[in-house]
């Protein structure tokens, strides 16, 4: 989905920071490390360019946090389990009940230029197997989607959205520097060469 203008840092301390809109397409957490599909523009007259890349730096606490918000969704869409009137999170500390724990929201995919998504994730079984559940898709239009909880989707979506933005721009675990595409790192730029991004400091 498209973001509101966030600056890049560069060309120079002194100078007017470009700016930049990310639409997120993708977005995957896989070994502690955020795996992302997006398109950026520098301008709003600028043509999109695609990108996909790895993060090297571990991804930081608050965008797992997010992940885990859309666990119960997973559960219910992928009707592992049912509600019951302690199934969601704490609403002050958003600490997932333990009926969770087998349970891990590990990306999602959104469509529709961001009116629907579609989660993923897995169960752990008890034979210690993995067992891979991909969500049917959910529409945010409240009015074509019979999902209950669309609307409480969206939002966790939106929220964990800026997380993976803030990721992109540098909030990492180890909240120094990221370089954003470092050389090897897998990337592409279908329309136009590759112009590395000048990375933010990192906040936490």
């Amino acid at each position: 989905m498209p973001t509101p203008h966030h600056a890049l840092v560069g060309p120079a301390a002194d100078e007017p920071a470009p700016r930049s809109i990310l639409r997120i397409q993708k977005a995957r957490v896989k070994h502690q490390q955020l795996q992302c599909e997006f398109t950026e523009q520098r301008t709003d007259q600028a043509p999109p360019r695609t990108f996909a890349l790895t993060c090297q730096e571990l991804v930081h606490p608050d965008l797992l946090h997010w992940f885990e918000q859309l666990v119960p969704h997973l559960c219910l869409l992928c009707e592992q389990l049912s509600e019951t009137p302690d199934f969601w999170p704490d609403d002050e500390t958003g600490t997932l009940p333990d009926h969770f724990a087998a349970f891990t929201v590990t990306g999602f995919t959104l469509g529709g230029s961001g009116s629907g998504v579609t989660l993923i994730g897995q169960r752990q079984l008890a034979g210690g197997k993995l067992l891979n559940l991909t969500s049917p898709y959910v529409a945010f239009d409240h009015e074509l989607e019979p999902y209950a909880y669309a609307g409480l989707l969206e939002a966790t979506v939106q929220t964990a959205l800026l997380e993976v933005e803030a990721a992109l721009r540098g909030k990492c675990t180890e909240c120094r520097q990221l370089g954003l595409f470092e050389p090897p790192a897998p990337f592409t730029a279908p329309d136009e060469p590759f112009v590395p991004l000048i990375p933010m400091p990192a906040h936490a």
